[in-house]
């Protein structure tokens, strides 16, 4: 049996921070990928462009505007204006004003542009397939599994939670809002917005208020509010649907609860509905155990209601 390799004294991390050889491992893999995917090269795909612009070739598809454009992939004015000059020396793409709005500038694939991104998918494809045909059945599935669950990370990753944060903000009545709609839905009776806690019980030190957010804007929220004698209620846990299925509920949940200790709490209830199913098991996997109705419980949709000690 080899003896297991631990790391040296400087390689130990700070507190929530990777270690040294983790991050190496990261390294390594994003330069044995990048090389692989041609990543380096001029010719992506064998093709007279660089990988950049192949991507915007794409991406102009389903993208209609410069800022559209900017926006998704993370590009700077000049760096965007560089790649579709480009690719218009190429006619593959054309700019033209937008009629609705002179300010912005419409991009679209021209007839040699569709033929070739045609192309570049039956390439990407055909390479995608060589990948795959070099393993077996059950080494696919596994590749693919990791792949799905390497997405999923780093999606999460990606997002960031800010708290607390004021909740009178636009993202945050338009996450409230979003969050009542879908209770709305799917409650058997509808829901009644009115009920939402107001701002300024979320607002310290009466209760704090939690936001996420990926580079599109916010995907998520939670909130705290005071019961008093030393009891907190989380409140308004809410995922986007496109960011579900990530491990971001049990995130946001975590920092609910630091917040809440932060504000002098020592047990956090909550209320909630038999419908919100995912909500209940992410409850009941936290430590979250059924109680009955709790002094300051208010919400007349809730039947369920659960609690958990605070460190």
């Amino acid at each position: 049996m080899q003896p297991s390799v631990r790391p040296s004294p400087l390689e130990q991390p700070t507190p929530g921070q990777p270690a040294q050889h983790d991050v190496a491992a990261v390294r390594r893999f994003n330069r044995y990928f990048t090389r692989r995917v041609g990543v380096l090269s001029d010719r992506y795909l064998e093709r007279n462009r660089p990988l950049g612009q192949a991507r915007l070739l794409f991406e102009i598809a389903t993208a209609t505007t410069q800022r559209e454009l900017r926006e998704r992939l993370g590009l700077d004015a000049g760096q965007l204006s560089r790649m579709l000059t480009a690719l218009e020396s190429q006619s593959l793409v054309r700019t033209r004003p937008d009629p609705a709005d002179r300010r912005r500038r419409l991009i679209e694939l021209t007839a040699r542009g569709r033929r070739e991104l045609a192309e570049q998918n039956r390439r990407a494809d055909a390479f995608a397939a060589g990948i795959l045909n070099g393993l077996t059945g059950d080494q696919r599935s596994r590749l693919l599994d990791s792949l799905g669950t390497a997405e999923r990370l780093l999606r999460l990753a990606a997002i960031t939670v800010e708290s607390p944060v004021d909740p009178a903000t636009a993202e945050a009545r338009w996450c409230l809002d979003s969050y009542a709609a879908e209770l709305d839905e799917r409650f058997p009776g509808g829901f009644d917005s009115s009920i939402l806690v107001t701002a300024e019980q979320l607002s310290p030190p009466a209760g704090a208020f939690v936001l996420a957010r990926d580079d599109n804007g916010p995907v998520g929220c939670g909130a705290v509010r005071s019961l008093g004698d030393g009891a907190g209620e989380l409140r308004h846990l809410w995922i986007a649907p496109h960011a579900r299925g990530l491990g971001l509920g049990r995130r946001l949940l975590a920092d609910l609860e630091r917040l809440a200790a932060d504000l002098g709490h020592r047990v956090l209830r909550l209320s909630t509905h038999p419908t919100l199913t995912e909500a209940i098991a992410l409850y009941r996997g936290a430590g979250y155990r059924a109680v009955a109705d709790y002094p300051g419980f208010e919400d007349p949709h809730a039947t369920l209601c659960f609690e958990r000690d605070l460190p």
